[in-house]
């Protein structure tokens, strides 16, 4: 299969996602999200690299594998918007996380 542009950008920035993804549990913690949605986040986060390396070397099934993770992914976030106590700046981190994951799917 043949890369094109879209995919190459796709995948970069999905994998850049996927490490933010998997390196927020050992980054998270204060105000951040609840411990649970951390773990779900850091193994949506290892899925989607391996996704990136699979569908890098032109393997649809990575490529599946890192839009479903992606979108599983913000799909977590969704509530950020609606918990009363969350913190501005987790509402913003949450919606770019959201715009960008949406750009790479």
């Amino acid at each position: 299969m043949k890369r094109t542009t879209g995919v190459t950008v796709g995948l970069v920035l999905a994998g850049l996602l996927g490490l933010g993804d998997a390196i927020g549990i050992v980054t998270g913690g204060g105000e951040g999200p609840p411990f649970p949605v951390l773990v779900a986040g850091a193994v949506f986060g290892v899925i989607t690299i391996i996704g990136v390396v699979l569908g890098w070397r032109g393997s649809r099934a990575g490529i599946v594998a890192v839009i479903v993770t992606r979108l599983l992914s913000a799909l977590s976030a969704v509530p950020a918007f609606f918990v009363d106590d969350v913190p501005a700046g987790a509402v913003g981190v949450a919606a770019f996380g959201i715009g960008v994951t949406l750009l790479a799917v």
